[in-house]
């Protein structure tokens, strides 16, 4: 009986700090756990296990730490820019992740006036750690030209991309380019030939480099069908400018005699002679001149 009293009492003493320690307390609202970041290409995500209470909607607030922050500014934390506070188990970290030194991170929930302890990341973050990928990319031709076109990753990334004429003993070639997701020119290509491309990331800021992406080869169709259409278009040409031409110089002629017909002389109105030997006569044969001169009516009559 006498324990029954004690256990009694123990009771309602627990029972009754409870309110005082949910209202009072920081630290009896549960703190997030395993918090990890997921870091790819630059992008940088940090994520917790959610805290769960029922029927309540839990805040999170993240702050972050750097180097410069821990050395120089006595230790103070700074609320991450893209997420505090936030309902969400994660936070985009990248904007807050500008230099490659190791990065403290931690997370506390609130509901209401009642808030957890903070969650510190362990160990911290350094940016070198990203995982760098291959970028994608799509090689194409165009007519007899090599065109390459990047994944756009962001201002950090260059590309080293290598191709090669698909031959034995074929030399690589390389080049280092930034893309902005347009097609780059890379060669002019011989025709018949195939030409292989492959490329791989770099972030000069880590001093990283992902693998080489799978390797893409295009084939460049063989000239005879482009030679026989050049030299159909030659002959085309050059029958156009003598057709051309030749039918001006016709329709001239029609629309001259059509419309400024010649005028032909029959050959007995022609003056064959110099007009000096037809006067020529004696005056004393002027009346046997004047006797072999015809009249205009036989004149006439014999042409006729």
């Amino acid at each position: 009986m006498i324990l029954e009293e004690i256990l009694t009492s123990h009771m309602w003493v627990f029972y009754t700090l409870i309110p005082c320690l949910l209202i009072d307390g920081v630290a009896h609202l549960p703190a997030p756990q395993n918090l990890s970041v997921q870091s790819t290409n630059m992008k940088h995500l940090l994520t917790w296990s959610p805290v769960t209470m029922a029927g309540e909607v839990i805040h999170y607030s993240v702050e972050y730490q750097g180097e410069y922050e821990s050395l120089y500014m006595s230790h103070i934390w700074i609320p991450s820019s893209s997420c505090s506070p936030t309902e969400v188990p994660e936070c985009d970290v990248t904007d807050d992740i500008t230099a490659t030194v190791p990065y403290n991170l931690r997370v506390r929930a609130t509901l209401g006036s009642q808030t957890s302890a903070w969650s510190t990341l362990k160990p911290p973050f350094n940016r070198n750690s990203t995982i760098l990928t291959p970028p994608g990319m799509e090689v194409t031709k165009d007519g007899f030209h090599l065109v390459i076109k990047l994944e756009d990753l962001g201002p950090q990334f260059e590309f080293l991309v290598t191709y090669w004429k698909r031959e034995p003993g074929a030399k690589e070639h390389v080049k280092i380019m930034r893309s902005r997701g347009i097609p780059v020119h890379l060669e002019t290509m011989k025709p018949g030939a195939v030409y292989c491309v492959k490329a791989q990331t770099l972030v000069k800021a880590i001093g990283r480099s992902s693998t080489f992406s799978p390797t893409e080869c295009v084939k460049v169709q063989e000239e005879t069908l482009p030679l026989a259409l050049a030299l159909f278009a030659f002959i085309g040409f050059m029958l156009i400018l003598v057709v051309v031409p030749l039918s001006i110089w016709k329709m001239g002629r029609l629309l001259q005699y059509s419309c400024c017909p010649a005028v032909v002389l029959p050959d007995t109105l022609k003056v064959t002679s110099s007009p000096q030997k037809l006067i020529s006569c004696r005056r004393e044969e002027v009346e046997a001149c004047a006797m072999t001169v015809q009249s205009p009516e036989e004149l006439f009559r014999t042409w006729i």
